[in-house]
């Protein structure tokens, strides 16, 4: 297993596309448990008119064979810092891009985006059903009213 981030110097990939997702064996096989990433300060660009939008995000999974390495995770939500999408197409791609790739039991993702114009957009999406027997916390993340 050749690692490209962990224990390495990083740059910051210029696009979620380039970025390069590493994946470890699952340190516990065949124990039903739930992994939670935080990002409380992602940023992408709005595709129309370049302003930031700014996202608290929460992905949740239970691990198959291998988990994500999180250095490369972080620097794969890094590099959404200068990608124009909508906030849909930003919170649902990450989500496939990781089940795709990590092929977890079961994930999910919240996508909690701070207002532009006035309205928040919270996007979820999730693999299916969880595992019967899994734990699997609320987010935590109340409706949008001055976020904190």
């Amino acid at each position: 297993m050749t690692l490209k981030h962990l224990g390495q110097t990083s740059q910051l990939p210029a696009t979620p596309d380039e970025a390069v997702l590493d994946y470890v064996p699952n340190p516990r096989p065949g124990a039903l448990y739930l992994v939670r990433f935080t990002a409380p300060e992602f940023t992408s660009l709005c595709p129309v008119t370049g302003q930031p939008d700014f996202a608290h995000l929460m992905i949740d999974y239970a691990p198959g064979e291998t988990i994500v390495e999180s250095k490369s995770l972080k620097l794969f939500l890094g590099a959404f810092r200068n990608h124009a999408a909508f906030h849909e197409d930003c919170t649902v791609g990450i989500a496939q891009r990781l089940a795709d790739e990590m092929k977890p039991a079961w994930l999910r993702i919240g996508g909690y985006w701070y207002p532009r114009g006035g309205i928040p957009i919270d996007v979820f999406w999730q693999t299916g059903e969880p595992p019967k027997g899994l734990w699997v916390p609320d987010q935590g993340v109340v409706p949008y009213r001055g976020r904190g």
